[in-house]
């Protein structure tokens, strides 16, 4: 078995450890809710499912760093790092919306070597080695075949911890909207790349993403034949959280709209960068 599948199979047990104590405390009354900042917030469902994701990695693999949402950066001897998003969604979580994930993903030197997704209440598996593919339940799923924008069916989220983009945004929303067939905003960043992967969405975009957000799905899309960049078709999602995804019909003409509206050096002026790029810690 290669390193990257060893990791990988350490990232779905992870990750169902987690989603095992979401689906437990779904839809309990109290769950000892905080804001971390405007419109963010979190519960002790996250905090529950990050120990339980935790213990399983450590058990494991004792020696490697993990960056993980609620706990930061945790040291290790290991070039290898763990970035964890022990509840994508808490929003969703909260308000009985049944939209959320465990998102679990290693990388060594920024490059990820594997990545799980996993949906607790549907018990579906998105997971990915570098070098062996994409899989949903240990099925090879694909990027779309979707040629370009028009009649495209993309995924988004809104930038609501960075309102300074917001005009930049609805901008290049505006004039995506107005050349595909549908955009969908579910909740859960993690999880709409995942969807990306699989061929669902044909493409998806999205300002000031934490790390944990995209690791995983970061190499779903590309295992799955997709394209990730960041706003100027680089590679500086991880340090900046800007982030556009599809397939490779679709991505290129979503980044070129997008670049008309919002780049990294004007997003780096109206917002705040992100405290924890990977390979912090």
């Amino acid at each position: 078995m290669t390193d990257e599948l060893r990791l990988l199979d350490t990232a779905t047990e992870a990750a169902r450890a987690g989603g095992a104590v979401l689906r437990r405390l779904f839809g309990t009354a109290s769950l000892d809710v905080r804001q971390k900042g405007e419109n963010d917030f979190v519960t002790a469902a996250d905090h529950e499912s990050e120990d339980a994701v935790v213990a399983e990695i450590r058990r494991r693999f004792p020696h490697h760093s993990i960056l993980a949402e609620e706990r930061g950066a945790l040291g290790g001897s290991s070039e290898h790092q763990w970035v964890i998003d022990p509840l994508d969604g808490t929003t969703n979580f909260l308000q009985g919306l049944p939209v959320f994930c465990v998102s679990v993903a290693c990388h060594r030197g920024g490059e990820v070597l594997a990545g799980a997704v996993y949906e607790p209440l549907l018990d579906r598996m998105f997971a990915a080695a570098r070098g062996h593919g994409a899989t949903l339940d240990g099925k090879r799923i694909r990027v779309s075949d979707r040629p370009g924008l028009d009649g495209a069916f993309l995924a988004t989220g809104y930038p609501f911890r960075a309102h300074g983009a917001l005009d930049r945004y609805l901008g290049a929303f505006r004039e995506i909207f107005l050349q595909v067939r549908a955009i969908r905003r579910c909740g859960a960043a993690a999880l709409d790349l995942a969807h990306t992967a699989a061929g669902v969405y044909d493409g998806f975009f999205e300002f000031r993403l934490s790390p944990w957000d995209i690791a995983a799905g970061v190499l779903l899309i590309r295992e799955a034949g997709g394209v990730v960049t960041d706003l100027d078709g680089g590679e500086g999602f991880f340090e900046h959280g800007n982030v556009v995804a599809g397939a490779p019909g679709v991505q290129p003409a979503l980044q070129a709209a997008i670049a008309r509206h919002a780049d990294e050096a004007a997003l780096a002026h109206l917002t705040p960068e992100l405290e924890e790029p990977v390979g912090a810690g």
